[in-house]
């Protein structure tokens, strides 16, 4: 180890390498001892700039003008390119009228960019990039066990198919050997018949043989022939054995039946970076939902919550008047539904804009600047559910008149640009019979859709391919079937849902794993839900009709 340059020794005299260091040349960039001061600076050179080595490289050192050696560029000219000059360059034709500054003006600017850029990367950038490569870690550790887990699903269903198979088949066997106790009772029962007439048989005979040697007139001259009895012989048996008639093996359709594998779903979000949000690490979940406020909202019935701010929120129940309200309840705008009937859903649009679903008119409507706007009117079918998506697209579910079909139809404005229904076997991915779907975009851009008559949670892809279905986490303290009402994700897109009836929420990952409840003594009849952007539950109470804000 260099003793000279080692971190772990003093600074060193840079002319006599003994020496503790004292000063510094600010213009030579040289340590110092204070006997080597004098022989630095006795030199032909008279630049140097000696300074005590605590305040180092303190002086700026400019460059030499190219047009004029001897003198350094402490100027920029900002009318010609933001050139380097000299005081000579500056009284020149060349630079005659321009507009210059100082260039320890545009060095203490530039500076100054340079720390908030280093704070920049250092306190938000690059803790976020480890937070992205942290993610990518843990997904590539549990590939393996993921796949695991699909192999042992798809075996666990071939030892089941197994099962019922060697049921089926043994069930066969059972019935084969019933059938074959009453083909035995049959054929012996025409067996007994047969022999009993034998034995007449041999009995006549044996009787003749005795008259026939007799010469006793009487019997003879009784005797009646039997032939004509004997001859009507019994039908003749022929009982045919059973047959088993295979189906012929559809390996296609035993494919269907089996299951499917769903295709890799590779979905890419756009990451924005904020500049005005300080960087907050991964937000796990708490071990116990922390009730930060109750909203009194002063509805009956309750039913929806969106959220334009952590602060300010906009309400709607069984009501024709749809509310905005501060924390702490106090009623800030309200409007009302155009049919003067309670609406089916409301929304925020990225502009902060107010959208709702007129049920009574099949409209959905916009509030913009106060003004009413129409976007989409719907015929033969009715809209319930609202979602504005991170590209500014609307989702609306809806279900037909007659309620035996639904479906969520994407819109561009009013333009119709998406409709998902069906799964890749034509079947119907909703439930048809009932007009509670309430949906919401995740931040993979996965469609998630609460099907309350389903008793399921049903998540497609942009695309509208089916991702999974949850059906309730089985658990002993829910007693009631779970029909799921309000849904809604959060920033690390997960999926929560109110269970109304059981007065919890579920937390789903966002493939589809239960994560936990929220089911704590604060929280009745859950319906309407949102999240805002610093992480915060809002939820409705139906009955209640207050707002919880909750921090989980």
């Amino acid at each position: 180890m260099d003793p000279h340059s080692s971190a772990q020794d003093v600074h060193r005299c840079d002319l006599c390498e003994t020496a503790i260091v004292h000063s510094y040349c600010d213009f030579c960039h040289v340590n110092l001892c204070k006997p080597c001061i004098i022989d630095h600076i006795l030199d032909e050179y008279d630049k140097h700039k000696i300074v005590p080595f605590q305040k180092r490289r303190s002086t700026l050192i400019h460059s030499k003008c190219e047009t004029h050696p001897h003198r350094k560029c402490e100027f920029q000219c900002k009318d010609y390119n933001n050139m380097l000059v000299c005081s000579s360059c500056m009284a020149s034709k060349q630079h005659k009228g321009h507009n210059f500054v100082e260039v320890t003006e545009v060095y203490k600017t530039k500076k100054d960019d340079i720390k908030k850029d280093t704070k920049e990367l250092e306190n938000h950038i690059s803790p976020t990039y480890e937070e992205i490569a942290f993610d990518l870690e843990n997904q590539l550790a549990s590939l393996d066990g993921g796949y695991e887990k699909l192999e042992t699903s798809m075996s666990n269903q071939g030892e089941q198919w197994h099962r019922e198979i060697d049921f089926i088949v043994n069930k066969m066997k059972t019935e084969i050997s019933k059938i074959k106790v009453k083909h035995k009772e049959l054929l012996q029962k025409h067996l007994n018949e047969i022999k009993q007439i034998q034995s007449l048989i041999k009995e006549t005979l044996h009787a003749l043989r005795k008259i026939e040697e007799s010469t006793e007139v009487s019997p003879i001259i009784e005797y009646s022939s039997k032939i004509r009895e004997f001859s009507k012989l019994p039908p003749k048996v022929k009982v045919s054995l059973p047959t088993f008639i295979p189906k012929p093996i559809d390996r296609e359709k035993l494919s269907i039946w089996f299951g499917h594998i769903t295709p890799l779903s590779t979905a890419t979000e756009e990451n924005i970076l904020s500049q005005n949000q300080p960087y907050t690490p991964n937000r796990e979940l708490l071990d116990e939902p922390e009730l930060v406020a109750t909203i009194q909202t002063g509805y009956r019935n309750l039913c929806s919550v969106t959220c334009v701010n952590e602060d300010m929120i906009w309400t709607s129940g069984m009501s024709a008047n749809i509310k905005c309200l501060d924390i702490k309840g106090s009623t800030l705008d309200t409007i009302f539904t155009k049919s003067g009937i309670w609406p089916n859903d409301i929304a925020v649009d990225s502009d902060g804009n107010l959208l709702y679903s007129d049920r009574g008119t099949r409209t959905v409507y916009k509030i913009k600047r106060s003004q009413t706007e129409e976007l989409v009117r719907l015929q033969g079918w009715r809209l319930y559910n609202l979602c504005v998506t991170s590209t500014g697209d609307l989702l609306v579910t809806m279900y037909s008149d007659n309620q035996t079909e639904s479906k969520v139809v994407r819109y561009s404005g009013s333009k119709l640009k998406q409709t998902i229904q069906f799964d890749d076997e034509g079947k119907p991915l909703y439930s048809g019979n009932c007009f509670m779907k309430y949906i919401t975009e995740n931040r993979n851009h996965d469609i998630c859709v609460a099907d309350y008559k389903a008793d399921a949670v049903v998540v497609v892809n942009q695309d509208g391919k089916l991702r999974w279905r949850y059906t309730a986490h089985p658990s002993v303290n829910k007693n009631k079937p779970f029909q799921p009402r309000g849904i809604t994700t959060d920033s690390k897109s997960r999926i929560l849902t109110a269970d109304s009836d059981n007065h919890s929420i579920h937390i789903l990952d966002q493939n589809g794993p239960f994560l936990r409840y929220i089911d704590n003594c604060y929280l009745e009849d859950p319906f309407g839900l949102c999240v805002d952007n610093n992480g915060n539950l809002f939820v409705c109470e139906l009955y209640k009709g207050n707002v919880k804000k909750f921090k989980y």
